[in-house]
């Protein structure tokens, strides 16, 4: 994409009205060295010199958001703790509206803790429980929601499988769209299976996106040999999901955005250096949404979206990507 057509879509951007719903947790870094082993077990011992701490989940997409658009809203849940009032305090540093963020006594605060040495993820460690979204927590979901629709430009529904997202919320969230002009993107998870139908698009990872189609992922073959692949894939998952559109990111082989009687688009892969995936996901769908909301075609979207992961993963932890080096790593 040249650099006069990705300015244009970038001034566009920041008056996009986004919402991304879903489950929302806490990133918690601990950042160390590792000299030896542990004497009492064959495990490296781990000097810690900083802590730091993200939005994480649903947030990391709103968070990818804030520095092009300003209008970025979250809707989750939260639990009434100190680990709620630190996420709900980063969330706003970042410039995201938190009103949609309900929170909630019986709801247990998701915190994932990933220790790190000389760049090198050591061990996550995750404190969440399984735990479905009470009929009244819900009813002040769309207490939020119904209100605000009419002011936004596009949705995103970030599913991390923790309870929010469920077939009926997802069933009364397409009713209430149906007739309106909003963007509405998916970033499915495996392990909650839903009739994603009514969506622009929806983003499965190439893992995801074999298993949902219920096809063996063709494994380490070349380039064209996968394009094949995905064309029986997304047959099915275009019966399956009734969707316009998918993108499907492949790692190393970039995207490929797929649509109902037109080639494949296929982006190769723009990271020059790859650190660290957690997250891509989430840069990726959050600029493919807002390139939408911009008027963009489905590959101008991809090409800004694979533009914006490709930075995200050159750097450590949960990050996320400025304007400014969005326009310098497409010049380069």
């Amino acid at each position: 994409m040249d650099t006069p057509t990705l300015q244009k879509f970038l001034a566009t951007f920041r008056d996009k009205r986004v919402l991304v719903i879903g489950d929302i947790m806490l990133d918690r870094f601990l950042w160390g060295n590792v000299s030896r082993i542990s004497p009492e077990a064959p495990v490296p011992i781990v000097h810690v010199t900083r802590e730091s701490a993200y939005p994480g989940g649903a947030a990391n997409v709103a968070r990818n958001l804030a520095p092009f658009a300003k209008n970025v809203s979250l809707l989750g849940i939260a639990g009434a703790d100190s680990k709620a009032d630190q996420l709900l305090g980063l969330i706003r540093e970042n410039g995201i509206d938190t009103s949609g963020i309900l929170q909630d006594p019986a709801h247990e605060t998701i915190v994932k803790t990933r220790v790190i040495s000389r760049s090198q993820h050591v061990v996550r460690i995750d404190r969440e429980r399984q735990q479905s979204i009470s009929s009244a927590a819900l009813e002040r979901v769309w207490a939020w929601l119904d209100p605000h629709l009419d002011e936004l430009d596009a949705i995103i529904v970030e599913d991390y499988a923790k309870g929010l997202i469920t077939q009926s919320f997802i069933n009364a969230l397409a009713e209430k769209l149906h007739g309106r002009n909003i963007i509405l993107t998916i970033d499915p998870n495996p392990g909650n299976p839903i009739s994603w139908k009514g969506a622009t698009a929806i983003k499965p990872n190439r893992k995801e996106a074999f298993a949902a189609a219920a096809l063996i992922d063709p494994g380490d073959v070349s380039e064209p040999q996968l394009m094949s692949a995905l064309e029986p894939l997304a047959e099915r998952l275009f019966a399956q999901w009734e969707t316009r559109m998918l993108l499907v990111t492949l790692g190393e082989h970039g995207m490929a955005l797929l649509e109902k009687g037109v080639p494949t688009y296929h982006t190769p892969t723009r990271a020059r250096e790859v650190f660290d995936v957690s997250g891509a996901g989430d840069t990726a769908i959050a600029l493919f949404t807002l390139a939408l909301a911009a008027g963009a075609t489905g590959p101008q979207a991809a090409e800004i979206s694979n533009l914006a992961s490709g930075i995200v993963v050159g750097k450590i932890g949960t990050a996320t990507v400025t304007p400014e080096e969005l326009l310098e790593f497409g010049n380069s």
